[in-house]
């Protein structure tokens, strides 16, 4: 009997990769095909992503499986949030998607919820956090720049979906990805009518609404032919990576918060119904789509984009470090000597990173740090204390206590600034898997093909697939003291 794969698309915003993996003996197995760059284009002052590229790619892992002839359940695509391409009357993709970093979102997000809907009816509606990058704005900023795309647009699929209707021909709109646009509201989980004609807009200008699990459709006669397989189907994973990811946290019950770490960090919690309240509006949580009708609510965090920006810049001699050198550095100097709140609008997009940390510092009368021990040593802390102070809001927010933080995605390989969080929170930390991603798309395509009965089954395996890392909370008097430092600090910004 041939052994049976799931094939994973797991596209980040800086690399992606095809994957396959393969469930028996109540654990699962991971293998990579194929990694490749995704690269940004820039082009006449905005910024795009390269959608035939990344085709490319999936077609190239496709023929790979097919080479080796082996036998694929079905494929599932999962990639970052919030942006989407255009589709013409031909059923021709009209140009590249911007990207969520393209200036034209700069201004968007105060002109729109100055001039045309309040930023308290907004939230009311959908229970998003108000970020400058999210899809309403985007598509605001569009439509006011009399953009060529959006004026022709037959459809707009967010990227997930465009990749699904490449392979499949079938248009859909996937929940989880639908939730991160700021356009969907989580109770009736449906697009809301009155934010789409807000910006010029209509339901039918996307696809069906699917859910994680559901069947988009089988790959065309034309993707048979070029990649070699036969009429696989493609299946609605949890589009959003971090729903993927949220997905595969190896919880053994509902009592657990999670921190997806990577370039950014996502902490939240899941729950069965969305949270959207004054409080909730203060601290600006969002409310995204789970898989199996729950929501994520979380809060976006700056996360390793300050270590991984700042690295770019340091001396070729620093660069040529490893992360554990490097970071192993970063604990020979002071602890607390200089904190930053992550999350200031200091970092979102600065021509330096060590240049903006050091503003801060000098701008909130702290020492100013210079050396890349240093610097390291002050993102590693700041975002533990951040951490804590998110993890603190969630505990009230929460319906039920939080007894463990799971750490997941890349960032649960830094020993470091797990322990730190540990520390800072004083919560135990369990740390893996890296593949979170992966993993989750390929345990939903499990679902979707019997595999699996839920999400607990499915979390069951993956725990029974790794070997997570325990990091328990040390030196309390220590990280409480430097957290009223962090608060007196940030509160001057």
């Amino acid at each position: 009997m041939n052994k049976k794969y799931f094939f994973a698309v797991d596209l980040g915003a800086t690399s992606g990769r095809t994957i396959i993996g393969s469930i028996s003996d109540s654990k699962f197995e991971l293998e990579e095909v194929t990694r490749f760059p995704n690269n940004l284009i820039v082009q006449g002052g905005h910024y795009y992503w390269d959608i035939h590229a990344l085709y490319f790619e999936i077609v190239k892992g496709l023929k790979e499986v097919a080479r080796r002839q082996l036998d694929i359940v079905s494929i599932g695509i999962d990639t970052w949030g919030v942006d989407f391409v255009f589709v013409g009357k031909d059923n021709a993709i009209l140009r590249n998607p911007r990207a969520y970093r393209d200036p034209i979102t700069f201004a968007a997000m105060d002109d729109y919820l100055k001039h045309v809907v309040a930023k308290r009816d907004v939230y009311d509606v959908t229970g998003i956090q108000f970020l400058n990058f999210n899809s309403i704005f985007q598509l605001y900023a569009m439509r006011k720049e009399d953009n060529a795309a959006f004026n022709h647009a037959k459809s707009i699929l967010f990227v997930p979906d465009a990749l699904s209707w490449m392979l499949t021909g079938e248009e859909v709109c996937e929940y989880t990805i639908a939730s991160t646009s700021q356009l969907l509201d989580p109770r009736t989980k449906l697009l809301d009518e009155r934010l789409l004609a807000s910006i010029g807009l209509s339901r039918d200008k996307f696809g069906r609404m699917v859910n994680p699990g559901d069947e988009i459709g089988v790959l065309t006669e034309e993707m048979q032919q070029l990649t070699g397989l036969g009429p696989v189907p493609v299946i609605a994973v949890a589009g959003h990576d971090t729903a993927s990811a949220v997905a595969a946290v190896p919880a053994r019950n509902e009592r657990f918060a999670y921190l997806s770490s990577g370039t950014w960090s996502l902490m939240g919690i899941e729950t069965k119904d969305a949270i959207i309240s004054d409080l909730s509006y203060e601290r600006n949580f969002t409310n995204e789509g789970g898989i199996e009708g729950t929501t994520r609510f979380l809060k976006n965090i700056c996360g390793m984009w300050l270590y991984e920006r700042c690295r770019l810049e340091w001396p070729e001699e620093v660069r040529k470090l490893s992360h554990p050198e490097l970071q192993g550095s970063a604990m020979e100097v002071e602890a607390f000597r200089s904190v930053i709140n992550p999350d200031d609008q200091l970092f979102a997009a600065p021509s330096s990173m060590v240049e903006a940390i050091q503003t801060y510092c000098r701008q909130t009368g702290q020492p100013v740090p210079e050396t890349p021990a240093e610097i390291c040593r002050c993102i590693f802390d700041s975002l533990a204390l951040r951490y804590k102070q998110v993890f603190q809001w969630l505990q009230e927010f929460a319906p039920f206590r939080l007894d463990v933080l799971h750490i997941i995605g890349g960032g649960s390989l830094n020993k470091y600034l797990n322990q730190f969080t540990a520390n800072a929170t004083g919560a135990t930390v369990l740390a893996g898997p890296q593949e979170g991603t992966a993993i989750g798309n390929i345990m939903l395509q499990a679902k979707a093909a019997g595999q699996v009965k839920d999400i607990w089954e499915m979390r069951q395996i993956i725990a029974n697939s790794l070997d997570l890392v325990k990091y328990e909370p040390t030196d309390k008097a220590t990280w409480d003291q430097a957290y009223e430092k962090y608060l007196k600090v940030t509160n001057q910004k």
